[in-house]
């Protein structure tokens, strides 16, 4: 299972004076922080000739591991859940995907992990085999690509001393402030801060259990660093005393 949806769009004119119109992708909300912001306007409409557009329900199965990469995707708006499954049948949540975010060109040609929407979910659609004729032609591309794939390993790399150094404590408050980081980057509101995940799944990717997830923010709550709105919206009062926690300061 590889997305859904697909719908090539044309060029656009002017209906008073015939002349091309700014592209979808150009207009892009998130285009500032995704791979395509190595394009300028007129670039972009390469892409926008390929490119679809994939609609998930939440909840719904995205990919799953082994699976060949037939398309790659950027996330337009929503959330995917990555995760790996184990002999038992156990799952291990190892990531998660926001606005912004790329997904679909693994070396090997399959995915290594399975996904699926965390919320109603928009994602650009972009075959592979097309997607590889820009990424040949613009040298620029390529290197805002191998940005992203250099951040998302530093990002695993931080993750791997989270699991295996950090305290409940410093785990929790770690995943609040990069949640933050991320949100900001698109311009999204952070008072109040939305949680992606729901709290078995923050235990899980965080490697702790929902009664220790559950007890931390309530400690954070007393400590007067953090409010809570519902189970999903944070806000955030003490983000200094927050980043220091989660530096182990």
């Amino acid at each position: 299972m590889d997305g859904s949806s697909d719908t090539v769009r044309a060029e656009a004119l002017c209906p008073v004076h015939g002349n091309p119109v700014e592209s979808i992708c150009a207009q892009c909300g998130i285009r500032h922080i995704s791979v395509c912001a190595a394009l300028d306007s007129s670039e972009l409409r390469e892409l926008e000739a390929i490119m679809g557009r994939t609609y998930l329900a939440a909840g719904q199965p995205f990919v799953f591991e082994g699976d060949p990469v037939e398309h790659a995707f950027n996330v337009v708006s929503g959330g995917l859940k990555l995760f790996k499954g184990l002999r038992d049948g156990r799952a291990q949540i190892t990531g998660y995907l926001l606005p912004g975010d790329f997904l679909g060109l693994p070396p090997r040609g399959t995915y290594t992990f399975s996904a699926e929407a965390l919320e109603k979910t928009e994602l650009c659609r972009f075959p592979r085999v097309a997607l590889k004729r820009v990424f040949d032609k613009y040298e620029k591309l390529q290197d805002r690509f191998l940005t992203v794939v250099h951040d998302d390993l530093i990002a695993a790399q931080e993750h791997m001393l989270l699991l295996g150094r950090k305290t409940a404590m410093e785990r929790l408050c770690t995943f609040l402030v990069r949640l933050l980081h991320r949100t900001e980057r698109v311009g999204g509101v952070t008072a109040p801060l939305r949680l992606p995940l729901h709290r078995t799944d923050i235990a899980d990717y965080l490697g702790l259990t929902v009664e220790t997830v559950s007890r931390t923010f309530s400690q954070l709550r007393k400590s007067e660093l953090i409010r809570l709105e519902k189970a999903d919206r944070v806000f955030v009062l003490d983000r200094a005393r927050l980043e220091a926690i989660a530096d182990g300061t």
